[in-house]
């Protein structure tokens, strides 16, 4: 058993990785959830939600006892466990942004932050960690019309906090798919969209950013009738690849093989028929030109 806390200060993610831990840790010991339920006075489906990462916060009492129901007795692998669910107990910093973030949107910044690889499609937008303050400006208030001034500024802040980790000491690799539409669509005007280009050639550059650019000329492709959609890979092992799915009024997250192994397959066609990465400083510069 190992409990990494290393992963990127993702509280939500961590407590996967400890869920999934528990659940192997139960099944070693030949253990049903009605029997390690009874071990520390809950319900079956508290068990079960404890392993799937439903729960809010893990008690360090019935974590402890857990472990001992389960055979583990070294002390210091107790310890080290029972540090883990301290960690993942705490608070992410977007928590701070709570008043302005639907609570489903918490689970998505959790995997950003821990995830090793994020790779995405985008077909409306330019993503999340690559756009300035101006175009997210400008897109958050075409979306929320009737919101205050002081919500959407906090809005955009959450989006620049966010890119902070592009630029962090691990960053995680970044693959991005765009269709040419993005960059078409007059988000905040004329100059917004320039600035936005020049934005997207800078970090194109960075080392763990890739940026492919889907032409209308390739016609139809794989994701046509996908929309948008997000996949990340972690560093524990104890963690599937998780596919985000974005919706008008919450999220889906995917984490079984057969669905995430469509997905995937999916953005590596993308890959080969979007323009080569090598020509996207050209692609994104043609663009501009006509803005």
């Amino acid at each position: 058993m190992t409990a990494e806390t290393d992963w990127g200060g993702a509280p939500s993610v961590l407590r996967m990785i400890l869920g999934r831990q528990l659940e192997e840790l139960r099944n070693r010991a030949g253990l049903t959830y009605e029997q390690a339920a009874e071990a520390i006075g809950v319900s079956h489906s508290t068990i079960r939600r404890m392993e799937a990462a439903k729960v809010a916060r893990l008690r360090l009492a019935d974590a402890e006892k857990l472990l001992q129901t389960y055979g583990v007795r070294d002390r210091q692998e107790i310890d080290t466990f029972l540090q883990s669910v301290r960690e993942a107990n705490k608070r992410g910093w977007w928590h701070t942004y709570r008043d302005v973030m639907p609570d489903w949107f918490a689970a998505y910044l959790s995997l950003e932050q821990a995830a090793l690889q994020i790779r995405a499609y985008e077909n409306e937008f330019v993503h999340g960690l690559l756009q300035t303050p101006e175009y997210a400006r400008a897109l958050l208030g075409a979306g929320n019309p009737h919101a205050p001034a002081e919500a959407t500024e906090r809005r955009v802040a959450l989006r620049m906090r966010r890119q902070e980790l592009l630029t962090r000491a691990e960053p995680p690799r970044v693959w991005v798919v765009m269709d040419e539409t993005v960059l078409r669509w007059p988000v905040g005007g004329s100059a917004v969209m320039r600035a936005q280009i020049d934005h997207l050639i800078e970090v194109n550059r960075l080392p763990q950013v890739t940026l492919q650019i889907m032409p209308f000329a390739n016609g139809p492709h794989p994701a046509m009738r996908a929309g948008a959609y997000h996949l990340f890979r972690f560093r524990a092992p104890e963690l599937p690849d998780i596919v985000y799915l974005n919706g008008l009024v919450g999220a889906v997250y995917l984490d079984k093989s057969d669905d995430v192994v469509v997905y995937r397959e999916s953005l590596d066609r993308l890959g080969a028929q979007a323009a080569p990465a090598r020509k996207t400083e050209a692609v994104l510069g043609a663009i501009r030109k006509e803005l």
